[in-house]
């Protein structure tokens, strides 16, 4: 598998980073957190968690919420919550190109396949 880099927005307030724009773009496909959530393998309710901290980072909520009912409950994007992943995805993307040079890099200098760690050689020991 080739190199390749992750991209986080840290600030004050939250950080948004690959965990929750998946969220954010399983939410949209789905029309639901909690099948969000099942397409990530995530527990409803750390899937609501990240929602309730998402919504309450940004100055409007990024995800909208519908009460059940007849028709069944439902989730989906804001406006806001489809900027925040398209702008995600195209800094990624932007990052990726950057520093394509460096990732080639290092494939030629990294091993095919990462060594196996011995038992008590992990960081601090704790392996």
């Amino acid at each position: 598998m080739p190199a390749d880099l992750r991209v986080r927005f840290l600030h004050p307030s939250g950080a948004i980073g690959p965990g929750k724009i998946a969220l954010l773009e399983a939410i949209d496909r789905t029309g639901s957190i909690s099948a969000a959530a099942r397409a990530l393998d995530m527990t409803f309710r750390r899937a609501w968690f990240l929602v309730e901290t998402m919504n309450t980072a940004f100055r409007e909520p990024v995800i909208r919420t519908s009460v059940g009912g007849r028709e069944g409950g439902g989730a989906g994007l804001t406006p806001l919550g489809q900027e925040v992943v398209a702008r995600y995805r195209r800094t990624q993307e932007e990052a990726r190109k950057a520093a394509e040079p460096h990732l080639r890099w290092l494939d030629e200098v990294l091993k095919e396949e990462a060594p196996e760690e011995k038992p008590g050689t992990g960081p601090a020991g704790t392996g």
